[in-house]
């Protein structure tokens, strides 16, 4: 447990991070998965939209540190793998 004062606020932004991050981590999933989705459904125009959608809030969780850029760069690389092979 936290025993100095600076420890203990240290222990209340952890927390308050963990649950921001917790939070646009799940947004960010639910992006990817619109894609998938999409393409799963065989939907071409509502794939790349969705693609379109997702690539800004993959970027943005990188510029966050919610993700790793490499991870970025694998998602949005496999995301569009998915989109070509559709054709």
């Amino acid at each position: 447990m936290a025993n100095s004062p600076q420890a203990k606020k240290r222990a209340r932004q952890a927390e308050n991070s963990r649950i921001r991050n917790a939070g646009q981590r799940s947004n960010l999933r639910t992006f990817i998965k619109k894609v998938i989705a999409a393409v799963r459904a065989g939907d071409k125009d509502q794939a790349q939209a969705a693609f379109k959608s997702a690539v800004p809030v993959i970027d943005s969780a990188v510029n966050k540190g919610i993700i790793h850029k490499n991870k970025a760069a694998r998602s949005k690389s496999r995301l569009n793998t998915r989109l070509r092979n559709m054709a």
